[in-house]
Order: C-alpha cells, then sequence, then structure tokens
C-alpha cells in the first residue's frame, strides 16, 4: 500500500482551547456529510465490510466505521448503530489467534496487513465503550489486548513497523505503518487497555531518529539514518497527530514537525501526493491545535499571519470538499478510490462533531 508512504503526560504548556460542538458545524457542511454518509451506508458489503476497488478490507472496514462513530452513533444506538455493529462483527470473526486483526491468507491482505491491523485497533478501540452485552465486551476486550500484543510481538528492534511484521517482513519498517500502530494503540489505552510504555517509548524515539535537520521525516530507517532531502511531508504531519493525540503538545519533536510542515502543505491547488492520507492527519493535528495553539508552541513567532490555526484551515478545507463532492455523496481521489477518500473527507468534515476521545482536544 505504497500510497500511504508517508502518541502522556502534558507539560506545563497546555493548549488551552474550547471544544467544538457538533452544533456548530454550518448547513451547507452537514448536508454533505449527511450525503457523505449515506454513500457509505449504501456501499457497505453485507457482511458488514468495506473495500476499496476489491482491496484492503480490513483498512477500508475500520475507516468507514470510524465515519460513523464520529456522527455519534455507536453500536447501540443512533441512525448508523446497525453499521458499526456489522464492521465491528466483521472484524471480530476475522481475528486471528495471534492477535491480527485481518486475514493474512487473503491475497489483498497479505502484503500489507499491519495497515488493517492499525486501522482496526483503533476503530474496535472506539466502539468498545458502547458494547453493553457482557459476552461481548468480554470478547472484545480480549480481542484488543491480544491485538496490542501482537503489534508489540510484531515492532522491530529499531522501534517501527512495516508492512508486515517484523519476522515476516525481515525487520523492514517505515514511517507510515509505524503512525498507523501509534495511534491506534493511543485508542486501546484511552479505552482501557494495557498498552506497555515500552512499545510506545520506541516508536517515538523511531520517528526522533527518522527527523532530519530540517524537521521533516524521512520514509524509513531500513537503509541508513534521516537525511536532509528526502523528507515525506505526509509522514510528517501524521507524527504531529500521533505526538498530539497523546497530549504531547510542546514536545521538541512535535516543535520541529510542525515548523517544518508550515511550508510545505496546503489546501487545493495547493495539495500534492498522498494528499488524502496527508489532509487526514493534517486536520487531526490542526483542530487539537485550536486558533491559539500555535502561538502558545511558538511564542517567538509574532508574525501572526503566518501562525496555523483550525479556523481558517477549516474554512479552506471545507470549502474545498464540497466543491468537489460528487453527486452521489462521495468523493473520489488518487488510485485507491472513492471508498479510502470519502472516509478521510468525512473525518475531516467531522472532528467539530468533537465525539471520540482520540480526535478530542
Amino acid at each position: 500500500m505504497r500510497w500511504i508512504h508517508q502518541l502522556g503526560v502534558v507539560g506545563a504548556l497546555l493548549i488551552a482551547v474550547s471544544a467544538s460542538r457538533g452544533d456548530e458545524i454550518p448547513e451547507d457542511v452537514q448536508k454533505a456529510i449527511d450525503r457523505g454518509l449515506d454513500w457509505m451506508q449504501r456501499t457497505q458489503n453485507r457482511d458488514g465490510h468495506w473495500d476499496a476497488n476489491g482491496q484492503y478490507p480490513a483498512t477500508m472496514t475500520a475507516l468507514g466505521g470510524m465515519c460513523f462513530l464520529m456522527e455519534g452513533s455507536t453500536m447501540r444506538e443512533g441512525k448508523y448503530s446497525d453499521n458499526i455493529r456489522r464492521a465491528v462483527d466483521w472484524f471480530m470473526d476475522r481475528n486471528q489467534p495471534n492477535g491480527l486483526l485481518g486475514n493474512p491468507n487473503n491475497p489483498s491482505e497479505a502484503s500489507r496487513y499491519m495497515y488493517g491491523h492499525g486501522f482496526g485497533l483503533l476503530f474496535l478501540a472506539c466502539a468498545y465503550g458502547s458494547e453493553e452485552d457482557a459476552d461481548r465486551r468480554k470478547k472484545l476486550e480480549k480481542i484488543l489486548t491480544k491485538a496490542v500484543e501482537f503489534a508489540g510481538k510484531a515492532q522491530t528492534d529499531r522501534g517501527g513497523w512495516g508492512y508486515v511484521s517484523s519476522a515476516d517482513g525481515g525487520g523492514f519498517d517505515e514511517g507510515s505503518v509505524t503512525i498507523t500502530q501509534l495511534q491506534g494503540l493511543r485508542a486501546a489505552k484511552n479505552a482501557g487497555i494495557v498498552v506497555p510504555k515500552s512499545i510506545i517509548d520506541k516508536s517515538m524515539d523511531y520517528l526522533g531518529k527518522c527527523t532530519t535537520d530540517r524537521g521533516g521525516i524521512i520514509y524509513s530507517l531500513a537503509h541508513g539514518g534521516a537525511v536532509s532531502g528526502q523528507e515525506r511531508p505526509p509522514l510528517t504531519v501524521a507524527a504531529i497527530a500521533c505526538s498530539f493525540s497523546a497530549g504531547k503538545y510542546d514536545s521538541p519533536l512535535a516543535k520541529k514537525w510542525f515548523a517544518y510542515c508550515r511550508n510545505f502543505i496546503g489546501v487545493g491547488n495547493n495539495r500534492m501526493g498522498h494528499d488524502e492520507y496527508m489532509h487526514y492527519y493534517y486536520s487531526q493535528a490542526l483542530y487539537i491545535l485550536g486558533d491559539q495553539g500555535y502561538a502558545k508552541i511558538f511564542p517567538d513567532d509574532k508574525d501572526t499571519t503566518q501562525h496555523l490555526n483550525w479556523s481558517k484551515y477549516r474554512k479552506d478545507m471545507h470549502a474545498h470538499l464540497l466543491k468537489s463532492q460528487a453527486a452521489d455523496g462521495s468523493w473520489g481521489g488518487g488510485y485507491i478510490g472513492s471508498h479510502f477518500a470519502t472516509s478521510v473527507n468525512l473525518t475531516i468534515l467531522q472532528l467539530d462533531n468533537g465525539v471520540l476521545p482520540i480526535y478530542q482536544r
């Protein structure tokens, strides 16, 4: 899945911003969200999964389920409760005895199963809290616990993750899968699942070693150290989102990453490759940053016209997304297909709902 090339104790600095509410979402944006969610509902397979042109079912099912959770529905109530439950059931039926969330024998997953595992862990952990049936809840807790254990065993000696486990991939690791695992592990911790601190510490050290002098993250350490000129903006901004979701707003690494990304990421006509993936994480980082956070992180930067903030990004990004939505409610983009682009864009448009802890300020 090379289209995805590309977590705490809060210190003295705390980004103090008020959480946005769903009723602040403008009517035209809400209509676009509703149309997108309806498209997602119509395209869900009977067994509960989604895929991207027949590929990556675990990743796409997790992303699709997250869209409905962000709307406010849960497994027990809401307009899309049935869709969420069917997606959860699909994962519960396919988890492996070793904890892997997915099926490595499925040709469309075999060479990229760690993506599905990370996104699946994120989705199941976010859905877990609404499970009321005692037996199902116990089973889901066991699945999540085993999934965390699998992630730890799949981690390489350098602290990253690759497309498959370290054992299956000969120790190869890279940034995008590492970030996917980090956010899934953070969601699991939020849900009350034990996540060994050593796993997180090793992965953050890995991302630090992937950071060049200019502040950007390179693709992989498998072939050497971080060299300036090899940075990947999508990976760099994804790392910021992971740092923020762990409450580490003022970490030196997050500051370096933000300073780098400020110069490389735009909206609309200034967009670039791996665009949906990049804005999936960039929107999360800027939402948590809010409108005052940048000045708190960079108090010496007096040029407020250059400060990044959620309101400006939201205005520009929402305008772009409303303009580019198809008549059927979906979005196209890249070669992965409409499901990935639609899931990402619905995530961006629904951040102001502030429903899920993993995306909250």
